[in-house]
């Protein structure tokens, strides 16, 4: 898995569970998903990601988008 890939199933997954906890819990896991949507969009402006940095030293392939 190239880390373009992880980092995109990590904020798909980090979406999926702010609805998730909104559903069961409080509307304030909202801001989860408002932060992981602000820092999708910081990435794609300045393509510095913390995530892709972590999945990188994890060992995933150099992808396309961070290098």
């Amino acid at each position: 898995m190239s880390t373009d890939r992880a980092v995109m199933l990590f904020a798909g997954a980090m979406t999926l569970l702010s609805a998730i906890l909104v559903w069961l819990f409080s509307p304030w896991w909202l801001l989860l998903t408002a932060f992981v949507g602000l820092n999708m969009m910081q990435a794609s402006i300045t393509g510095f990601c913390p995530a892709a940095m972590i999945f990188k030293a994890l060992g995933t392939k150099t992808g396309v988008a961070f290098q």
